[in-house]
């Protein structure tokens, strides 16, 4: 009888009791355009309910005061949510590593670079215009594939510099996309080490990673097994002194792919010449010897082979040249794991060591200066004064004169250090002041080592020998 009465368009209602007006405003619906809406329309429909919804809330919390939600707690290990967040990171990853180019389409790619390139008749450089560019992109689309289309945008193209021809160097090209291929791997492999997925690589998950590199670099694949916990280990410290300054833990993963030290690490591909000469061996901190060499120091410097160094055994690091003061201070704010027996005071551990030696070997750095810093301000207000600097370089005084230099006059020191510096404040030299005037690491040296300090003093013979050295190297 319903159905009759519904399909009646003139037919009048009889009036209801109230608690039938569901029935009634259920008719009105059921009748009306609404309940025969399209899909889209009924998306449409959801989305302006939940708009709304999410207006009112936000409008709630803002009359309210309330702090919005900033924190998800993350999954518990083995829950489902666990679960399918590491099956999309695998399947992401993987999908991203197979639109990278191997090896073989880097070697096509050259080829049809050089293929397809111009000669410079005045440089001889291999150079391309931005139409051969396009060409060369339609090549190798067909060869490689669809993958390497991103590397011949015109914005890419923008990127080199030209020349009067409007074209761009190949090799320079060339290069920019292996970095990209290198860099974008290197991500990926430490995205899938990322256990928590939070873009931060604890210590461990960085050993892993260069574990895996070793066998891949030329220079450390012959590695001896038993060494390579080790190797790992003072690797591993280097890119934690400089990306991990607040020192908690983690290092940002996109802040690795930008430093140095990946770059200093990827050195190592290349393959070693026989007869380099010791000291270009240890210049790269991930070089096998430099390793070996500081965990010889570090040997040497325990007289009593407890495993840590006290101040008396540091004293000898860098033959004695680092004054007393120094030392005392280093210790006073960086040797955080110390030995507990009563009755012996803190001795520097392995862990300590290792930001030692970085800070020395890279003062000119924001992370080296900032700890020597901490070490040459000794009341620890954030600056130095006239005062400090006359107690910071009596030790390199004394030294001096021991070894039958002349006399130094303090005030001399004193009033140059201010003018290399020319600081803010004409009554203390802040750590921002030591950053800004591009000479912190020299004056840094000049106040804690003797050594430091007659380089300074003999800067201009210095250059001059290495200029002469120079001449001669480039006559040969």
């Amino acid at each position: 009888m319903s159905s009759s009465v519904d399909e009646d368009e003139g037919y009048d209602e009889p009036p209801v009791m109230p608690s039938m007006l569901w029935v009634r405003n259920l008719r009105r619906y059921i009748r009306s355009d609404a309940s025969l809406g399209s899909e889209a329309r009924m998306e449409h429909e959801t989305r302006r309910i939940l708009l709304n919804m999410y207006k009112e809330k936000h409008r709630k919390s803002a009359e309210a005061g309330i702090i919005p939600s900033f924190y998800k707690k993350k999954p518990e290990d083995g829950s489902i949510s666990h679960t399918v967040q590491r099956l999309a990171k695998y399947r992401f990853l993987k999908k991203q590593s197979d639109i990278l180019l191997n090896a073989d389409d880097l070697d096509s790619l050259w080829l049809c670079l050089r293929e397809n390139c111009l000669v410079d008749e005045i440089t001889g450089s291999v150079k391309v215009n931005y139409e051969d560019f396009c060409q060369i992109a339609s090549l190798c689309t067909e060869q490689i594939g669809p993958k390497c289309r991103r590397f011949f945008s015109p914005s890419n193209f923008m990127k080199f510099e030209k020349d009067e021809s409007g074209r761009i160097a190949i090799l320079s090209f060339y290069l920019y996309v292996m970095r990209t291929v290198s860099l974008t791997q290197a991500r990926i492999d430490m995205s899938e080490l990322d256990e928590d997925s939070d873009g931060l690589l604890q210590p461990y998950e960085m050993e892993a990673y260069i574990r895996g590199l070793i066998p891949n670099l030329a220079q450390l694949c012959e590695m001896p097994a038993e060494f390579v916990q080790m190797y790992c280990h003072i690797a591993t410290h280097k890119f934690f002194f400089f990306c991990d300054p607040s020192r908690r833990g983690k290092a940002c993963i996109k802040k690795i792919l930008l430093s140095n030290c990946l770059q200093e690490l990827m050195e190592l591909h290349q393959e070693s010449e026989v007869e380099a000469a010791d000291t270009e061996q240890t210049e790269n901190w991930f070089s096998l010897a430099s390793t070996q060499r500081i965990c010889d120091m570090f040997i040497d410097l325990d007289k009593d082979a407890n495993g840590t160094l006290s101040e008396e055994e540091l004293q000898g690091y860098a033959d004695g040249t680092l004054t007393e003061i120094f030392i005392q201070r280093a210790f006073d704010e960086h040797v955080r794991h110390g030995k507990t027996v009563i009755g012996l005071a803190w001795e520097m551990d392995f862990e300590s060591f290792l930001d030692f030696v970085l800070a020395l070997e890279n003062k000119d750095t924001p992370e080296g200066l900032t700890y020597i810093f901490k070490c040459l301000d000794l009341q620890g207000k954030g600056y130095l004064t006239a005062a400090d600097i006359h107690i910071l370089f009596r030790d390199v005084r004394e030294k001096w004169i021991q070894v039958g230099n002349y006399e130094l006059c303090t005030e001399d020191v004193r009033d140059e250090i201010w003018d290399m510096v020319k600081p803010v404040d004409p009554l203390r030299i802040t750590l921002s002041d030591m950053l800004q005037c591009k000479q912190g690491g020299t004056i840094a040296s000049m106040l804690i080592d003797v050594r430091g300090f007659w380089a300074h003093d003999n800067r201009e013979n210095l250059l001059q020998e290495e200029g002469e050295s120079f001449d001669i190297d480039g006559a040969v």
